[in-house]
């Protein structure tokens, strides 16, 4: 695909390759991932300006949507992505291929750091998602300090900087400017802009800003930070897509497989109709999500790769409130568990109450099915954003669930974000959306050329 960059896209890759230090503070579904490839394509190729670069992102960020990015855009496919993920051993021979760019989580920046110690080869690093360096004590931060002396560029990516407040930003800043706007220390950076506010005799919970303060600060950095909102470019449509690519693991990889040729082989292609297309992706879509119903319809669980990629959004979001829809009861079970843990308002749309109070502001992740919030709700006062935890191939069910939010009195651009399992009937279920043709019969064509394919490849292996 021939990348067409926005005027403000071009600026953004204009100021990466300019600046060499520099946080971009950009709303989800701006593009911030091309921009940065576009720019690291023309420090590298063109100008000689860097020669390796390291990419510090979530881990199922990392896994899949980099490498996916680069390889989506004409100008980028030369580009060489290495992934340096899972076990030591195969991080270290990540490491010694020849790459472009390398890519890791943020979890294993310590080791990194351990790992090459004053040999550090990275002449630039990208921070995706920079509020995960947000707290100066964290081995994180800690690590990546001791060698931002060896980092000739370094680039933040983030929507939010400060979804806790100020305070947030001056681990960000220092790993840009190493302490020259915010100074050298964060106890130093909180006394001279913040005063006690929530305190007993003995100890202190909480900050609040000086008078004025906000202001001072995103003055002093100005100069090293690009704030925009998407709601701000008018060039923009009204909503934006976008695919978040999720890598499975390899037991759950196995898992897939195994099913889809299981029941693929069963089946007569040319019988196949909408009935039996909607039973069989049924099942697929259940093991993208993470879990499948036996024959007794209890709930045996496969794998957590698109649980642990939806967090990580929900995460990225810093605050944000987000409608997910879900494809089965089980998908709502399990969403409902992993976001026990996070601290959110976490609800499940099940009347007008959970309505009524989304749009006042109270709830932080709704839940809902598509069949059951596809009409008739007003839910576009609560957020902007929208998530695809699992997919439906019904077009008219997936558009207006969408239309929840996306409708007259929304005053935000809507993003709707869709989970997307690599290599797997997910992809089938987008081609069809994406197309807004009759996604039964795309549905269909999609399952008789799996079946054609996975009867091909048992027949080479014999099975």
């Amino acid at each position: 695909m021939k990348f067409e960059p926005h005027s403000y896209q071009r600026y953004c890759i204009e100021r990466v390759i300019r600046d060499e230090a520099l946080i971009l503070m950009l709303d989800m579904g701006l593009g911030k991932t091309v921009i940065t490839l576009t720019a690291i394509n023309d420090l590298k190729y063109n100008r000689f300006a860097v020669s390796k670069v390291l990419v510090i992102a979530p881990k199922k960020v990392a896994e899949s949507t980099w490498i996916r990015e680069a390889r989506k855009w004409d100008h980028l496919r030369l580009l060489r992505i290495v992934p340096v993920l899972g076990s030591q051993t195969k991080r270290i021979r990540a490491l010694n291929t020849p790459a472009d760019i390398y890519v890791i989580n943020r979890e294993n920046v310590p080791w990194l750091v351990e790992y090459y110690r004053n040999a550090w080869p990275f002449d630039m690093v990208v921070i995706d998602e920079s509020t995960s360096f947000k707290n100066p004590k964290s081995k994180r931060f800690r690590a990546l300090k001791l060698v931002r002396g060896h980092i000739k560029r370094i680039v933040e990516l983030t929507g939010t900087p400060a979804p806790n407040g100020l305070e947030d930003l001056w681990a960000q800043v220092y790993l840009l400017d190493q302490g020259e706007r915010l100074g050298k220390s964060f106890v130093g950076f909180r006394e001279r802009y913040f005063d006690p506010d929530q305190r007993d005799r003995e100890h202190i919970w909480s900050y609040a800003p000086k008078p004025g303060a906000d202001e001072v600060i995103r003055r002093l950095i100005g100069d090293i930070a690009i704030s925009m909102k998407a709601e701000d470019y008018l060039e923009l449509p009204e909503i934006t897509y976008v695919t978040v690519p999720v890598a499975l693991d390899a037991k759950a990889r196995r898992a897939y497989q195994t099913l889809e040729r299981d029941m693929l082989l069963r089946v007569d292609e040319n019988t196949i109709d909408a009935g039996s297309a909607g039973v069989l992706t049924g099942k697929l879509l259940q093991l993208c999500n993470g879990a499948v119903y036996d024959e007794e319809r209890q709930v045996v669980p496969i794998h957590d790769c698109k649980l642990e990629a939806f967090l990580e959004l929900v995460e990225a979001l810093n605050g944000k409130p987000a409608l997910v829809f879900y494809g089965f009861q089980h998908d709502a079970a399990r969403l409902q568990a992993a976001l026990a843990k996070t601290g959110l308002r976490v609800r499940q749309l099940r009347g007008p109450q959970d309505e009524d109070d989304w749009n006042a502001g109270q709830i932080d992740v709704l839940l809902a099915h598509p069949a059951s919030a596809a009409f008739g709700l007003n839910l576009q006062q609560g957020g902007n954003h929208v998530i695809w935890f699992g997919l439906t191939w019904n077009l008219e069910l997936y558009q207006q669930a969408n239309k929840r939010l996306h409708r007259q009195g929304q005053t935000e651009r809507v993003i709707v974000h869709h989970l997307v399992v690599e290599d797997s009937v997910d992809e089938d279920v987008m081609e069809a959306l994406e197309g807004k043709a009759d996604a039964q019969e795309r549905l269909i064509e999609a399952l008789k050329a799996r079946i054609e394919r996975v009867r091909s490849e048992s027949a080479v292996v014999g099975v």
